[in-house]
């Protein structure tokens, strides 16, 4: 008989002791037969989603992914991923600060910065889908509507179509998505990031008329050569749902909850060396070295109507505006014994007349008694605002086997310089930090420092920067 085995075949033996009596051994061999029969049907599911996209040798058949190959070269698929930022913090904080009615110096607080899963597929030649769920910024005061269990919902529920089978030249498709313009940290894979948090400022419009930065929209993205494009169409929410609640009209431009108008964007990149990956419309902060990635970016956003001001007697609509330039790197160098990453843009954001908004990320504080303090409670500051800005950051992964088989370290420093109408002085702040890449961007432990600004009103009505805050935090990030 012919013991080779088809791909995907088991094969089980059925033992008969010879000091048994034919009878048990009858038995015994209907016994082993029936165990390695419901092993089999136990365990086979296991053994073929572990090999589903595998091929060669026994190492190669190990992935450290959770993916259902729906097809037998791996081109169908369903993929799950998890992802867990915990933050511990210790925050200088602005002059007033109060916690809960008491006045608070500094904190120290320990949140979940992102908890995020994520499932997403290939289905067909066409069809792609792509689905995520989580909560953000859940530290001791975080409650929703005085509820603290209700935080997680769904960042993205989108479904595409891809026109050219086995080519990313059009794909179509919408739903709530991250697709957007401006930057590629508009719409950033924060898991894959090299600094310890994202520049959120870039995140132009976040919980104001989105949700998280995500917006019901439908778009077009694709790949042409080394040319990258998307352009969407996106139905904002109204600014009364933010759940911040609205604030009277006044001098100043702010969302307005009059009327509804549609917010339009596009983005192209060219990529000069290395193409990026192209699955989902997240865009990744660095590779560490495993792509060589030059990028020339250019990104706008445009909404019509967007905001509204008291002119004298009279009520005036503003349109937004924003859009940037940026230059993108991210490869190995040095024989690959290390890699660097840098990024520089430019961005002209106008919101309206004299826009700004001051935000914490995750803000430890939930009170001010200053009577002069523009910035608000705990670690807030004028993140967005009319005007513009210029973000760089830099870094470089040191060499993989620095620690052996526990990684290595990515130190890196940010900077954001801001020029807004409403200030007399620019927004400068600054992070440098330091990423142990325990297993990659799978299990890694980030130090960040930041200095930000503190602002205050004059008696003159003159918005000024009057002092600097510190803060040091530490996450721990986990992902699959």
């Amino acid at each position: 008989m012919n013991s080779t085995l088809l791909p995907g075949e088991q094969k089980f033996y059925c033992l008969i002791l010879p000091q048994q009596s034919p009878k048990l051994q009858g038995m015994t061999r209907l016994r082993k037969c029936t165990g390695a029969i419901i092993a089999a049907a136990i365990l086979a599911p296991a053994m073929s989603f572990a090999q589903a996209d595998s091929a060669g040798s026994p190492k190669e058949k190990i992935k450290n992914e959770l993916k259902y190959n729906l097809s037998a070269d791996g081109t169908k698929y369903v993929k799950f991923t998890f992802l867990n930022q915990i933050w511990a913090r210790w925050n200088q904080s602005n002059p007033g600060t109060t916690v809960n009615g008491a006045p608070k110096d500094n904190t120290f607080d320990i949140g979940l910065r992102r908890t995020r899963m994520q499932l997403f597929g290939q289905v067909s030649d066409h069809v792609f889908f792509y689905m995520q769920f989580g909560m953000n910024n859940f530290n001791f005061l975080a409650q929703n509507s005085g509820n603290r269990k209700l935080q997680a919902f769904f960042h993205d529920a989108l479904g595409e179509y891809k026109v050219f089978k086995g080519h990313d030249w059009l794909k179509l498709g919408g739903g709530l998505t991250i697709t957007n313009g401006l930057s590629r940290f508009t719409q950033p894979s924060i898991g894959s990031i090299m600094t310890t948090d994202v520049p959120v400022f870039l995140q132009a419009t976040v919980d104001q008329t989105d949700e998280f930065a995500r917006r019901l929209a439908i778009y077009a993205r694709g790949q042409v050569g080394k040319l990258d494009y998307r352009v969407a169409v996106a139905d904002p929410f109204p600014i009364q749902t933010n759940g911040g609640g609205t604030v009277a009209i006044n001098k100043d431009a702010q969302f307005t909850p009059f009327g509804h108008t549609h917010q339009y964007s596009g983005m192209l990149i060219y990529n000069i060396l290395d193409k990026e990956p192209h699955t989902t419309p997240y865009m990744a902060g660095t590779y560490l070295g495993d792509k060589k990635i030059l990028n020339i970016e250019a990104g706008a956003i445009y909404q019509p109507d967007a905001t509204w001001y008291q002119n004298g007697a009279d009520t005036a609509f503003d349109n937004m505006t924003l859009w940037g330039a940026a230059i993108f790197a991210d490869m190995p160098v040095s024989n690959n014994r290390f890699a660097i990453n840098a990024y520089v843009g430019y961005f002209s954001t106008d919101y309206g007349h004299n826009y700004t908004r001051n935000v914490g990320q995750m803000n430890p504080a939930n009170g001010s008694t200053s009577a002069t303090l523009f910035n608000g409670g705990g670690n807030a500051y004028p993140m967005f605002g009319t005007g513009s800005s210029i973000y760089a950051q830099a870094g470089i992964r040191l060499p993989k086997d620095l620690f052996g088989d526990n990684g290595t370290l990515m130190p890196y420093v940010s900077y954001r310089m801001g020029k807004f109408d409403k200030l007399k002085d620019p927004v400068n702040v600054i992070d440098a930090g330091v990423n142990w890449l325990i297993t990659n961007h799978q299990s890694k432990l980030s130090l960040n420092y930041q200095l930000r600004p503190i602002y205050n009103t004059q008696t003159n009505s003159d918005i000024t920067h009057t002092a600097n805050a510190n803060c040091v935090f530490m996450q721990y990030q986990v992902s699959i």
